[in-house]
């Protein structure tokens, strides 16, 4: 299997979980949770994969870092984001220094 269609699965496998009961499945237990509990599970991921990384942990960086991807799934799919849409964004910013896509939004806003 290729990475993208691990992400492929991994996005039908997140949304299949909506019908899942909340009971056995910890993914529906996200899901119904909300928006604030994803992003909350999703920081608490993030701030693992970086004490990992900082103590050059790196076995625990590639476990921490899954967990960044598969709750960085749920979040999204919570807040109706598809992953193309994220990808696009990435996409707009192809050819862009980093320090010229930082300063293009920072005149946006």
């Amino acid at each position: 299997m290729s990475k993208l269609e691990t992400l492929e699965t991994l996005i039908r496998v997140i949304e299949q979980r909506r019908a899942a009961d909340a009971e056995t499945s910890y993914t529906k237990s996200l899901l119904e949770a909300g928006p604030e509990r994803c992003a909350k599970k999703f920081g608490e991921e993030a701030v693992e994969a970086v004490i990992a990384a900082v103590s050059g942990d790196r076995e625990a960086l590639k476990t921490e870092a899954a967990d960044v991807v598969y709750h960085l799934l749920v979040l999204l799919s919570v807040s109706n984001v598809a992953l193309e849409e994220v990808l696009m964004e990435l996409e707009g910013r192809m050819g862009l220094s980093g320090h010229e896509e930082k300063r293009a939004r920072s005149t946006e806003g």
